[in-house]
């Protein structure tokens, strides 16, 4: 592989550069992306049935930087340009490396439903970054909104969850600052290359980190493979890691790094169906009433203008 000069320098993936899209189109990819980050406590909390929580992290980051190496080899893509790698430095710190250690450890103690506290304020937290990072300013309607989304939807989580604070939170609140810097960082790395290419490199760029403690953790933990934990490994590392981001990036760029991040106001009330489906929890009457608060403050946010 040779140095990018440029964002749109010859590769036999030119034509996948980013480019104009419709902006229903970058919507539908970010639901998407939602819908696969809705699915990631429930697979972390069967991955952790056979895995200890290091070992969990480490081999799903191995495992989706094995996958997007291959693809970058195959299609013989150019290293992105030097002035980008500080930028995919923080995505791998935020969304490969740090989101995905500290939810599992604090789902070693926390219920699915009491970890999507943090799922309800990322989109707040994304949009704040936004406004830092990339200069957005987002209209008054959209804050509104914004806040009210994710009021029902803390609301709703720190209920479900008898409204205590455990040691857990403390891993809980500090991804929810990690994994926004990551987003927004990924989100704005998207407008300039490929959404996979973003989060490819990024999980390449850990490998040298992932690969070693991957070894040392799976030496150290005990590992029972099952259906379950085999298939809650697989989903994190090639579902939510790395095909989940993809769209996700994607449609972050299409629709903007605010409205984008709405979307999310979703994904607490999605797990917590996966969670019933999937771990037989149990909801409350509240769901449905939350939903409908959450899918008017997201029609809002969709609508405004910033």
């Amino acid at each position: 592989m040779r140095a990018q000069s440029s964002a749109t320098a010859a590769s036999p993936i030119a034509v996948a550069a980013p480019g104009p899209e419709r902006p229903g189109f970058g919507t539908l990819q970010a639901a998407l992306g939602v819908v696969a980050f809705s699915l990631t406590f429930p697979a972390t909390a069967w991955g952790l049935e056979g895995f200890g929580p290091w070992s969990l992290v480490a081999v799903r980051s191995v495992l989706a930087a094995v996958i997007a190496g291959t693809a970058l080899l195959v299609l013989r893509v150019p290293l992105p340009a030097r002035r980008h790698w500080p930028g995919l430095a923080v995505v791998g710190a935020g969304v490969v490396l740090g989101f995905p250690l500290l939810t599992t450890l604090a789902l070693e103690t926390s219920t699915t439903a009491h970890a999507a506290v943090v799922v309800g304020l990322l989109p707040l937290t994304t949009a704040l970054f936004s406004a830092l990072r990339v200069g957005t300013r987002p209209s008054r309607t959209f804050w509104i909104a914004a806040l009210a989304g994710a009021a029902a939807v803390l609301a709703f989580t720190v209920q479900q969850s008898g409204g205590a604070l455990t040691t857990a939170d403390l891993y809980l609140f500090a991804a929810l600052l990690v994994c926004a810097a990551g987003y927004t960082e990924g989100g704005r790395l998207a407008r300039v290359m490929p959404g996979w290419q973003v989060i490819g490199w990024a999980l390449v760029l850990c490998l040298p980190l992932t690969v070693p403690v991957a070894a040392l953790a799976l030496a150290q933990e005990p590992v029972r493979l099952t259906a379950h934990s085999v298939t809650g490994l697989l989903w994190v590392a090639a579902g939510s890691q790395f095909v989940g981001l993809v769209v996700w990036y994607r449609g972050m760029a299409a629709i903007g790094i605010p409205k984008a991040s709405q979307l999310q106001l979703a994904q607490p009330l999605l797990t917590l169906v996966w969670s019933v489906l999937l771990l037989g929890e149990h909801l409350t009457v509240a769901a449905p009433l939350t939903a409908a608060a959450v899918l008017v403050c997201i029609a809002v946010t969709q609508r405004s203008r910033g």
